[in-house]
């Protein structure tokens, strides 16, 4: 189980993320990556139709033996974590909890703006997380053409600035000093949000704090790969088109995504839950 791959699991490049901060803290482990690009987005989407997508991919995911499942989307993860933990003997980690350790002890003032998809953010995942953080109020936006903006590899121009300041008026509004970017696309749109939110608010990612958990994990269980077995070797699949999965993959996490398979769940809408 040591030399087994990491599973990542994403609705499409977003996760991609936190594949870069896994790879960047534990450079000899290899990674099983699925981007559901044939439902992307999730956001909009009910709950439990994301939780069917999720779990097919997770099922997948375990079969191909991988030792730990990474939730990569927080849709996913606000959807289905507990049935993943019920379901699988490997160990899963999400994006969520990581975000709010971090987004609570960077803020100054406790007010915490959060961003996401529509249905992170109707969820409540983040709200319930930091209940547990006394003195933060939380403020919560639905940013639901972020995505599309991504998948497409446009990460900046005129028309993004201009969503972006309607989406975060809000946030502005509510003073808050520290914003949780609640979706692993986000990151990639965080110079145009840094720039409506200006230098004084703290952006939090939750992708370096996941790869952070990844490594706790894996050296709890004694699973961390060696360093004597040899290099790395990554695997890509994308249940839709493969080639625009692999031209972002390279130009947001680099060589390591050159190659993308394609990978067909022809029982996704079935999947029933444990």
């Amino acid at each position: 189980m040591m030399d087994a791959p990491i599973g990542i699991f994403d609705s499409g490049v977003g996760g991609l993320t936190v594949a870069r901060a896994v790879l960047d803290q534990l450079p000899n482990e290899q990674l099983s990556y699925v981007g559901d690009t044939a439902h992307v987005p999730y956001g909009p989407r009910p709950i439990a139709e994301v939780r069917r997508f999720a779990l097919a991919v997770l099922d997948h995911l375990v079969e191909q033996d991988v030792k730990m499942l990474v939730i990569a989307c927080n849709s996913a993860s606000a959807a289905c974590l507990r049935d993943a933990r019920e379901r699988y003997d490997v160990p899963v980690v999400e994006v969520v909890l990581p975000a709010v350790r971090r987004a609570a002890a960077a803020t100054r003032n406790g007010r915490v703006g959060v961003i996401g998809t529509r249905a992170t953010i109707t969820s409540g995942a983040y709200e319930d997380m930091f209940a547990a953080a006394p003195g933060v109020t939380v403020t919560g936006v639905a940013c639901p053409e972020f995505v599309p903006f991504v998948e497409r590899g446009v990460t900046s121009g005129r028309q993004l600035l201009g969503l972006a300041q309607a989406y975060l008026e809000p946030l502005q509004r509510a003073e808050v000093d520290t914003l949780v970017l609640g979706c692993t696309h986000y990151p990639l749109l965080a110079g145009v949000i840094s720039l409506v939110m200006g230098d004084g608010v703290t952006l939090v990612s939750s992708a370096d704090e996941t790869a952070k958990d990844v490594y706790r994990e894996l050296t709890a269980r004694d699973l961390l790969r060696g360093d004597d077995t040899g290099p790395p070797r990554h695997r890509f699949l994308a249940t839709g088109d493969p080639e625009p999965f692999a031209r972002l993959g390279r130009r947001f996490l680099g060589p390591e995504a050159a190659v993308v398979g394609s990978l067909t769940l022809p029982r996704t809408t079935q999947v029933e839950v444990a």
